[in-house]
Order: C-alpha cells, then structure tokens, then sequence
C-alpha cells in the first residue's frame, strides 16, 4: 500500500531518495481507476522508491504549495526536488520508466 502523506510527516519523507507522489481525492474518478495501478507500483517499487498519496481535501495546503490544479496529479521527487509531473491518468509502464529515468 501506498504511504498516505499530510502535512505532518511530507517534508521528511521527500526528503532523500525517490519519492513518487500521487495527489488525489476520494471523489475523483481518474484517480479511482489510478489507485490500484499505485498500490501495484508502492509493491513493485519497494526498496528502491518510496510511492505515497496526498488527499487533496485534507491536505490543501500541500495542493497549493506545489500548485495541484488538477488531479490525478503525479509528482516524482529526488532528495526533495520536483524532476517530473504527469497531470491524468497514464499506463502503469508510463510511471514506471518515469521512475527508472531519475
């Protein structure tokens, strides 16, 4: 499973090595159909990347602070520095060479 991100505990997480990050709501469709394809990455991933969510509704200020306008929106972090953003819903092999191309 994914690791489920808020305000508390976001900063240290991105913090060091690769980190994908899924911005998303409960009540978004696309990000329905996403979840299951980041729950198989958060499996397939372990060890070499760390894969979390943030729920857009509870945690507006992280939304705003990385400038969330839509969502699904993927947002893949190293050592703490914004490297990629795929905006919708993409093929799982999609994130998966975004991760291994950082």
């Amino acid at each position: 499973m994914a690791l489920h991100l808020n305000s508390d505990n976001f900063e240290q997480t991105i913090s060091s090595g690769k980190v994908m990050v899924d911005f998303w709501a409960p009540w978004c469709m696309p990000c329905q159909s996403l979840l299951p394809v980041i729950d198989e990455l958060s499996t397939e991933l372990d060890g070499t990347a760390v894969v979390a969510k943030v729920n857009v509704d509870e945690n507006k200020s992280l939304a705003q602070r990385f400038r969330v306008m839509s969502i699904p929106t993927v947002i893949f972090f190293v050592d703490g520095v914004e490297k990629e953003r795929l905006i919708g819903v993409y093929p799982k092999e999609k994130y998966t060479q975004t991760m291994k191309a950082l």
